[in-house]
């Protein structure tokens, strides 16, 4: 399929989404999209305000009880028209993602597909929210619970996965009966307001979903509405802690996902070829920049120089460039704060000892990449100190850090000497000596003897300072649902 990138930018709407329409922000106020790539203005995108804020959330109040009074079964055939229109119009938006992320198509084309199942998933969801009755252990009365939505909700999401970050919690958030605000990140709105006309379009009222870009004060301001319900958030630990701090002041729910450190853990009879090939989507799925990547490449000793020897091969298949471009496996990072952030953590290992066994620098691009766009290059590092910054700090960018293991234990307590406990991965071929090590990890998820976690059906979430709540699985629409006890007198005939 052939697409026209200007083309698809220009329809691309670039107002706020309030009450169905799409509005300029009050104060006229915009601000530009960059594409890093090349550092092109892609588009120039209206940029709320506090007053804008107010007025989403004013049209989700409006219409909380009759989207919470709507039948299940209407809220879930709005919510797979849109799964159906998304699936679609892939090719558009990984082209919009691309663009506006910077990311290569092939990681974009699997965002769609995932990011687009978390409305078929909780459709499905939507008609089995249930209740209880139960007799109360002195029999003297009958207890009944039902679930019921909480009420309007404000949901910030990241840059680094446009789409999926906003279906997940869109989905049991929509599915449950809660309206819903959402601020997009600034690098990336364009795909969150493509996907408002999508919901429009699918049938969803108007007010029930409200998109904002623009000022992280101005939504972060509504959290002291009385009106606002819950609050959900995916972003750094730092702001959102700060975030959930206010959020406590009034007593509002929250669900946070936050940053991660994810111990990639080879143990000594693990199969290298599922290690390795595990490497392609645990590190390098969109350069990197997944909070559930690996960060530390936790090797048991004996198998230590093979596993370095191949995923150095493995990086040299990768084609760096322009993420819209045929081809390319790897685009840029975010931005240059990110090209930044990775260089300043590269070289302050390879200063404590680290051996550059693949990229290490800006400077082993192409010249051109070099001159246009935020690039990095896929980086291996050998004999990393466990005294190095990133140990401890997310990487996120396409580098793999390598950590010598004397043992199980000592790679396990490596594993878990974080702040973070979001991810895992372990490599074993004895399945009881895997699920111990999973069991032992200090994490919410963990992958054995593979490099994907994520799937719609499945809880999303970390322990620790890597979040509160679970987002997917048959746990997710509980986050945006209470209950509500009615206490009944003791049946009788």
């Amino acid at each position: 399929m052939s697409i026209d990138l200007d083309a698809v930018i220009s329809d691309c709407p670039t107002q706020l989404f309030i009450n169905g329409e799409f509005v300029d922000a009050v104060s006229g106020e915009t601000f530009e999209v960059e594409n890093p790539s090349d550092g092109s203005v892609l588009a120039t995108v209206a940029k709320a305000g506090t007053e804008d804020a107010t007025k989403a959330l004013d049209a989700a109040c409006a219409v909380q009880q009759e989207w919470a009074a709507t039948a299940p079964r209407e809220r879930a055939e709005i919510l797979r028209r849109a799964f159906e229109l998304l699936s679609e119009r892939g090719e558009e938006l990984a082209y919009i993602m691309s663009a506006e992320l910077g990311r290569a198509l092939p990681d974009s084309r699997g965002e769609v597909t995932y990011g687009a199942e978390f409305f078929r998933w909780f459709a499905e969801e939507a008609v089995r929210i249930t209740g209880d009755y139960r007799i109360t252990p002195a029999g003297g009365g009958r207890v009944v619970t039902t679930q019921q939505p909480v009420g309007p909700v404000l949901a910030i999401t990241p840059w680094n996965f446009p789409l999926s970050m906003g279906t997940r919690k869109m989905g049991p958030a929509l599915a449950s009966g809660c309206t819903m605000v959402l601020k997009p990140a600034s690098k990336t709105p364009l795909t969150m307001l493509y996907l408002a006309r999508v919901l429009k379009e699918a049938g969803l009222p108007d007010g029930v979903v409200n998109i904002i870009p623009g000022s992280g004060s101005a939504a972060s301001s509504l959290l002291e509405d009385s009106r606002l319900r819950k609050f959900t958030f995916t972003g750094s630990t730092e702001v959102g802690q700060s975030l959930h701090a206010t959020a406590a002041e009034h007593s509002l729910g929250t669900s946070l996902e936050l940053g991660g450190n994810a111990p990639f853990i080879v143990l000594e009879d693990a199969d290298l070829d599922k290690a390795v090939e595990a490497v392609k989507v645990a590190k390098m799925r969109g350069a990197g920049q997944v909070c559930i990547a690996a960060n530390r490449f936790i090797v048991h000793e004996k198998l230590y120089d093979a596993f370095c020897e191949r995923v150095t091969e493995l990086m040299g298949t990768y084609t760096v460039g322009r993420g819209t471009d045929e081809g390319v496996t790897v685009g840029p990072l975010s931005g240059d704060d990110q090209v930044e952030t990775v260089s300043e953590l590269v070289n302050d290992a390879i200063a404590q000892g680290a051996r550059v066994l693949a990229g290490g620098s800006v400077y082993e691009l192409e010249e051109e990449l070099q001159e246009k766009g935020s690039y990095f290059p896929p980086t291996v590092l050998a004999d990393v100190p466990r005294s190095a910054r990133m140990a401890t700090e997310e990487i996120f960018g396409p580098v793999v850090a390598i950590y010598k293991a004397s043992s199980d234990q000592d790679a396990i307590d490596f594993g878990n000497d974080t702040i973070f406990g979001l991810a895992g991965y372990v490599f074993s071929e004895n399945l009881e000596r895997a699920l111990g090590a999973g069991e032992a990890m200090q994490v919410g998820m963990v992958a054995i003897n593979k490099g994907a976690i994520s799937d719609p059906s499945a809880p999303f979430g970390g322990v620790k300072q890597s979040g509160v709540g679970r987002e997917g699985g048959f746990e997710g629409i509980n986050e945006y649902l209470e209950t509500k006890l009615m206490a009944l007198p003791e049946a009788r005939l």
